[in-house]
Formats: structure tokens, sequence, C-alpha cells
């Protein structure tokens, strides 16, 4: 298998050193981890009667890892790039027979700046996508109904009142509603680049949050809204937590090509 389980759960320490190609790093600044599954709230089988909602369960892809970007200009449909370490490791594993029905799903979150930052989540699996799951209907669905489901659920985990404030200490948003979002459809993949700078409240709010980065902890799960009764429990697709994330850690592209990271 091209990614490993450790104890139930992935070993990103193990994962990153694999996909990484050759020369680069492990990319321990980015501290990615795994959120525990009961600290985000998702709507629960009987929402649409009693408004209620329960503790996230397994998640339906795994965490494979994080790429922390920038670049003069706004990274798009990163998976399609020849450099990218994920895309890389699959096309290697496959040339060897082996991960012939991996699929990842990415968020591209790009974070507008005098840089253009991209913060880049990846999730994959080894089974194939269960056809009419609503995961399935959403990755071969169209765009308009991408833009009704594709929602965001975050916690602040630990922070400064400023950002808690700002933020809120848990929120759930439709992304496609409230941001512009690319939808990249490969083979074995389907990557959501989300372009923060294409609303003012959103950059004004991450902006200030970012000025408090160092000192923040937060959780983000991805998921397909569930709208109706045969689509509930609703179910991550997957989260992370991001810990006390530097700017300066982010990899840059250098004259020739060459990612570098940034100092």
């Amino acid at each position: 298998m091209l990614f490993k389980r450790r104890h139930n759960r992935l070993d990103l320490r193990v994962d990153q050193r694999r996909i990484l190609p050759s020369g680069r790093p492990p990319l321990r600044d980015q501290r990615l981890g795994l959120t525990a599954g009961g600290s985000l709230s998702l709507r629960s089988k009987n929402y649409l009667t009693k408004k209620q909602k329960s503790p996230s369960g397994d998640y339906l892809l795994q965490p494979i890892g994080m790429d922390w970007l920038r670049s003069s200009t706004k990274l798009d449909n990163v998976l399609s790039r020849p450099d990218n370490r994920v895309s890389q490791a699959l096309r290697k594993a496959q040339s060897q027979g082996r991960s012939l029905k991996s699929f990842v799903f990415a968020v591209n979150l790009q974070v507008p700046g005098k840089d253009q930052h991209s913060a880049v989540f990846y999730f994959a699996t080894e089974d194939p996508i269960p056809s009419g799951s609503l995961l399935y209907r959403f990755i071969n669905g169209d765009d308009a109904f991408r833009n009704q489901r594709f929602k965001i659920v975050n916690r602040i985990v630990k922070g400064p009142w400023i950002v808690k404030k700002a933020v809120g200490n848990y929120s759930a948003c439709i992304l496609g509603k409230a941001l512009t979002c690319n939808y990249h459809r490969g083979h074995n993949y389907l990557e959501i680049d989300v372009d923060i700078a294409s609303s003012k409240i959103a950059s004004a709010v991450l902006h200030l949050a970012l000025g408090y980065v160092t000192s923040v902890t937060v959780d983000m799960g991805f998921l397909v809204e569930g709208q109706a009764e045969d689509e509930l429990p609703e179910r991550l697709i997957g989260a992370v937590r991001v810990c006390q994330m530097e700017m300066s850690s982010a990899f840059s592209r250098r004259s020739g090509g060459a990612w570098a990271l940034s100092r």
C-alpha cells in the first residue's frame, strides 16, 4: 500500500518521508496532526426533525499530509503539477503495479497577500468510492451541486481571544456559497481550490488570524453536507489539526523551478 496505517491511524511521520521527492525534508514545520473523532459536531441521523448534531465518527478518507506553499502567483490545480509530491508518489507506486485504485482528495486553501500562499490538505483511499454514495455523487457531479454541498467545520482548540471572537470557537460554512471554489477532476483525484480573496470579509478575518498564527491550534474538517434523510448522518471526508504554524515554513519556488524552504 502507498499509505500506511499504524495502530489504526496514519503515521504521518512515516508517510511524509515516503512520499517526499528525494532531497526534500519532511514537512515537520507544518505540525500537521489528526483530530480526535469527537471534536467536531455534524448533522445526526435525525437532524431534519430534531436539529440534533452528534460527534463526528470515522473519516471516509485518510489524511496523508499537507503542503504549505508560497509563490508569486496563485497556485491552481497543484495535483496536476509534475513536481507535486503526492502525485509523484502515486505515479511511482502505480508504475510498480501498486495502488492502482488509489484516489486522492485535496483541498487547496489559497491565501491572498503580497505573496500567494496555499495550504493544501491531502486525503486518500485505496478502496473504490462506493457508487451512488454522497461522496461519489459529489466527486462526479457538476460544480453547481458541489457549490451547494462542500462544507468546512472548524474549531479553535487554542488561540487568543481576539481570534476566537473573530472566527468563533466552532463554525460551519458551505464554502461554495461563501467563496469561489474551482474544482479540478483528474482520473484519480479531485482538487478543490478555495479562493479566499473572493470574499473581502473572509480575507480580513483570515489576515487577522494570521497575525496570531504561531499561537493558534485549529481543527478543520471537510465534508459533503447532508440535506436529505438518506444522506444522514453526515460523515467527514477527512479532518486535520494545524498547530501553531509559521508563515516562514512555506516552501517557495526559486529560479530554475525548484521548491525550497522560505527564509
